[in-house]
């Protein structure tokens, strides 16, 4: 029999959910460092006990903000190679197309993983690891779909699309709708022309 002083010994998977979706929410607009644990608990509706038997700490919630962050980036990303698994070029003209409309919109706040960089210098952070992983990710993906698409140097044309796509991220924060992020798309084609071409 469970009485009511322990009701939250075992706290349902709804509760665990709230939270990070509320850690996602405040996490992605206020920063990592700017939201407190009181204010999780307050929007999420549950009690601080409730919190430190779901994540142990601010810290893992805060890395599972980022891995449920990665995961979506990299729904999206996927998303956009539909029917394009043979044309890489085509994939990333699809994904940065949808960037350059999301980073030109207002209120856009970029990459939780890069501001989750950016927030916490330290190497050992469990947000700052998945960040630095999912990057490698992507880094090894371009370098991936580079190599498909015959670059030259495939490892220097990942490097160049990755510093587009963070810039998209940054800049979008910055100059909003009337931004250069819109213009990621063209710049990426524009680079991928350069390389695939160079010394043919």
């Amino acid at each position: 029999m469970v009485d009511s002083a322990n009701l939250e010994s075992a706290p349902p998977v709804r509760a665990r959910e709230r939270i990070r979706r509320t850690a996602r929410e405040l996490f992605y607009k206020e920063g990592i460092r700017a939201v407190g644990v009181d204010t999780i608990v307050s929007k999420a509706g549950v009690t601080k006990p409730t919190l430190y038997r779901c994540f142990g700490s601010k810290d893992d919630l805060a890395a599972a903000y980022a891995k449920d962050y990665d995961d979506e980036f990299w729904e999206r990303f996927e998303e956009a190679g539909i029917g394009f698994e043979n044309d890489p070029r085509r994939h990333l003209r699809n994904y940065l197309t949808g960037l350059g409309e999301r980073a030109t919109n207002a209120g856009y706040r970029g990459c939780g993983l890069s501001n989750a960089a950016v927030e916490y210098p330290e190497k050992d952070n469990p947000a700052r690891l998945v960040a630095e992983s999912g990057k490698q990710a992507l880094r090894n993906r371009l370098e991936g779909m580079a190599r498909q698409m015959e670059a030259r140097d495939p490892g220097l044309l990942a490097d160049g699309l990755l510093l587009l796509i963070e810039g998209a991220f940054i800049s979008g924060q910055i100059f909003h709708e009337a931004g250069p992020a819109g213009s990621v798309a063209d710049v990426a084609d524009m680079l991928i022309a350069a390389s695939v071409n160079l010394g043919r």
